[in-house]
C-alpha cells in the first residue's frame, strides 16, 4: 500500500476482507459487488488512468469513432441514457499515454423520475444550430467556458451566469459570447457510455460520472496529465476547475474506489 492515500488504502483493505463470489452477468450494480469478486493488487493512479484510457480506445471502436457537437446527435438512440466524456485535441496526455485527455465528464439528470436523454443534454451544450448562440443558463458546461473566456479576454458580460432565466435584452447582449462558447465546444470530440438505468442519485450513471471525475482529477494530488499552460480552464473563476484540470466542480476532491474500472469496462462492452 506504499504511496497510496488513506482512502485508497482503506478501499484495498476492505476488498481483502470480502470473500470471492462468482461474477454476475453484465455490469454489476454496486462497487461492493465488484470488490467481492476478488481483490487485485493495489495499483497506482497512473496505472489506473492508463487502463481507463485503454477502455476508451475500446469504446471508440464500438461507437465507430468520436462525435462532436457540430454533428447531428442522431448517432445516439433517441431515448438513450448514459455518461459522456469530452476530450480536448489541444490537450495531449503527458503521463498516461498518447492522445487527448478527458476535460469534462457529464450525465443527464439523475434526480428521481428524470426523463432527460443523452441527446437532449448534448444539444443543451451544443447551442442553437442557426444563430450559433445558446443558453448557458441551461448548461453548466457552457457557463463555465463562457466565464473563462470573460476572465481571459476581459470581456464585459455582467449578467453571465446570473439566475436561471434572462429577458430578451440580456440574452441579446450575451449572444456574441454564447456564439464563442458554441464555437469552442463544437471542436471538442466526445464519447458516450450507454447506461439505461433508472434515474436517481444512486444510479449507475451517477456513480460512473462521480468515479470518473475522481480518477481524472488532479485536485490536491501530484498532477498526472496536467493541463497545458494554454488550456482555457486555467482562466476559470472556479478553483476546482483550475486545480482539477477538468471542466467539472463536483466530485473533484473525492477518491475513486476499488472496482470502479471493472464496472466501467463492463459498461463499455454493453455500449454500441
Amino acid at each position: 500500500m506504499e504511496g497510496l492515500t488513506i482512502g485508497r488504502q482503506l478501499s484495498w483493505l476492505d476488498a481483502q476482507a470480502v470473500p470471492a463470489i462468482q461474477p454476475a452477468a453484465g455490469p454489476r450494480s454496486s462497487i461492493g459487488e465488484l470488490m467481492a469478486e476478488g481483490a487485485r493488487e493495489p495499483s497506482t493512479r497512473r496505472e489506473d488512468l492508463e487502463r481507463f484510457y485503454r477502455a476508451f480506445a475500446r469504446l471508440e471502436q464500438r461507437l465507430g469513432g468520436f462525435a462532436t457537437l457540430g454533428e447531428d446527435e442522431g448517432r445516439i438512440p433517441r431515448e438513450a441514457k448514459g455518461v459522456y466524456f469530452f476530450f480536448d485535441p489541444a490537450e495531449p496526455r503527458s503521463d498516461s499515454g498518447s492522445g487527448p485527455r478527458v476535460v469534462r465528464v457529464g450525465t443527464l439528470g439523475v434526480s428521481a423520475r428524470s426523463k432527460s436523454t443523452l441527446r437532449q443534454r448534448l444539444s443543451n451544450h451544443r447551442g442553437a444550430r442557426g444563430s450559433g448562440g445558446g443558453n448557458h443558463r441551461g448548461s453548466v458546461f457552457r457557463k463555465l467556458v463562457g466565464r473563462a473566456l470573460i476572465e481571459r479576454e476581459g470581456l464585459a458580460s455582467p449578467h453571465w451566469g446570473n439566475g436561471s432565466r434572462a429577458n430578451r435584452t440580456v440574452r441579446a447582449s450575451e449572444l456574441a459570447l454564447e456564439q464563442r462558447v458554441s464555437d469552442y465546444l463544437r471542436e471538442l470530440p466526445y464519447l458516450w457510455l450507454r447506461i439505461d438505468d433508472e434515474s436517481g442519485p444512486q444510479s449507475a450513471r451517477a456513480r460512473i460520472k462521480r468515479q470518473s471525475i475522481a480518477l481524472l482529477s488532479n485536485w490536491e494530488r501530484s498532477p498526472i496529465d496536467a493541463p497545458s499552460e494554454h488550456w482555457l480552464g486555467l482562466n476559470s473563476d472556479k478553483e476546482r476547475v483550475r486545480r482539477s484540470g477538468l471542466w467539472n466542480s463536483n466530485h473533484v476532491e473525492e477518491e475513486y474506489e476499488a472496482g470502479f474500472l471493472d464496472e466501467f469496462e463492463a459498461w463499455v462492452e454493453r455500449t454500441g
